[in-house]
């Protein structure tokens, strides 16, 4: 799953297990909606680090899982996140390069696709709502991209995951 020459993979593999945690963390029924994508925010990362390691097969593995934690329909996330590992691979030199300013702002689009994919899935099953609200959560993922990159940063640099 996680190829490459580098060493560290176990990292990889226990930020993402965070990450479904987080996921299914339990929160009053009132806030889960505003939930973030922390699987979404965990995949972004890993793809502008280790774009050779992280990528599109990663991401639709990771979305299978966190199909099967929330229970939702098998692929649903396994789509979004995979669409995500794609524009990220395609835009990552690029991201890079921007600002942390300017990394909110494509995360807060990126996350927000993957939002818009999942809604559009669901209403094919006539589940779906038609309400924008569905990207609080791209919102809230764009503003916790900050710490999420500062902290993976440093856990990689430290363990010197390549």
């Amino acid at each position: 799953m996680l190829t490459g020459t580098g060493r560290g993979g176990w990292l990889i593999a226990l930020s993402f297990l965070v990450a479904f945690f987080l996921t299914v963390f339990p929160l009053p029924m009132e806030v889960r909606w505003t939930r973030p994508d922390w699987s979404a925010l965990v995949l972004i990362y890993w793809v502008l680090a280790l774009p050779q390691r992280v990528g599109i097969v990663v991401a639709f593995v990771v979305g299978l899982c966190v199909d099967l934690l929330e229970g939702t329909m098998l692929g649903q996330h396994a789509l979004a996140l995979s669409v995500v590992a794609y524009l990220t691979l395609v835009l990552y030199q690029r991201l890079r390069q921007f600002n942390m300013l300017q990394q909110v702002f494509i995360v807060f689009v990126m996350v927000g696709v993957s939002q818009l994919t999942s809604q559009w899935l669901q209403s094919l099953l006539g589940v779906g709502s038609i309400s924008p609200l569905f990207l609080v959560p791209a919102m809230l993922s764009a503003l916790l991209w900050p710490a999420t990159l500062l902290l993976l940063r440093r856990l990689r640099r430290s363990y010197g995951v390549q």
